[in-house]
């Protein structure tokens, strides 16, 4: 049995899902439309009017984060150009960012690159 070694969080590289549909508005915000297609959200848009598309706006430095994740930066990298742009304002950064950059992981908008050697 192999015995593959622990991999540091801040290592990891993550990407934008090639299928995610998103933009960026005037003032910077990221815009992630979301599609409700499973059938809890079909009833939903039938009984209470929910709509087809949601659009999600990530605000502030969600949307900073957001435009850094190109497949290619670890997130030890992102964390510093975070921290560059927004100072103590994004204190405590690692922490909030292994948060926000696992709630987008889980939402499905982003993905982790298997940068491993094989």
């Amino acid at each position: 049995m192999k015995n593959k070694r622990s991999r540091n969080f801040l290592d990891f590289v993550f990407k934008v899902r090639e299928d995610l549909l998103w933009s960026v508005s005037d003032d910077g915000t990221v815009i992630v439309e979301m599609e409700n297609k499973g059938f809890a959200d079909r009833i939903a848009q039938i009984f209470f009017k929910r709509p087809v598309i949601s659009h999600i706006a990530l605000e502030g430095m969600g949307s900073f984060i957001f435009l850094q994740i190109d497949g290619k930066r670890s997130v030890l990298e992102i964390g510093s150009l975070t921290g560059k742009e927004f100072g103590d304002e994004a204190e405590p950064l690692y922490e909030r960012l292994s948060v926000y950059l696992r709630k987008l992981e889980q939402a499905g908008f982003i993905k982790r690159v298997d940068n491993d050697p094989p």
